[in-house]
């Protein structure tokens, strides 16, 4: 009996300890209550949500922006080429009417210098001599239109190229 009252009241030592040890780990699991510092984190978790969710709407708005000026970029490039492209085929056909011009000259003033010596050997007629000197005059003064032209154009390309707040000649 003695065996038996020691065992039982071993058993319910190791019982008294068991429940002690059941107690200090549901003591460890539970959170300490302080108000203070669960309401001061929650608002702190809050803020820092709603700063991050305007950093969001912030960056999306860059990102259109970006959008926006890449677009107006190439807008800008393309109209540019299409400039450069429109100035150096109007550049092309000026120097093409040039070219034609000074070729009609040169073969004029050659037809004029045969007549001149045709004239002076006593075989032409006075009237086509004069008739021949007016269409040389006349083609000099397209010349100088056709270059008058070409240096309009060049002066064109050239305001093109400027920025606007260069200065202006009428102010």
């Amino acid at each position: 009996m003695a065996d038996i009252e020691e065992l039982q009241r071993r058993l319910t030592a190791a019982i008294d300890r068991i429940g002690k040890g059941v107690e200090r780990l549901d003591a460890a699991s539970e959170p300490p209550e302080d108000p203070v510092d669960i309401e001061d984190l929650q608002a702190r978790l809050g803020a820092s949500e709603a700063a991050l969710e305007e950093e969001r709407i912030a960056g999306q708005q860059r990102e259109e922006r970006i959008k926006t000026l890449h677009a107006k970029l190439e807008d800008a490039q393309a109209t540019m080429k299409a400039r450069m492209d429109a100035q150096s085929e109007a550049t092309a056909q000026v120097d093409l009417e040039l070219q034609r011009l000074r070729k009609a000259n040169e073969q004029l003033r050659a037809n004029n210098k045969a007549l001149r010596e045709a004239n002076k050997a006593g075989l032409a007629d006075p009237h086509l001599i004069n008739t021949g000197m007016i269409a040389e005059l006349e083609a000099l003064n397209a010349a100088r239109s056709a270059e008058t032209a070409e240096a309009e154009a060049i002066a064109a390309a050239f305001k093109q190229l400027l920025p606007d707040d260069s200065p202006r000649e009428d102010a």
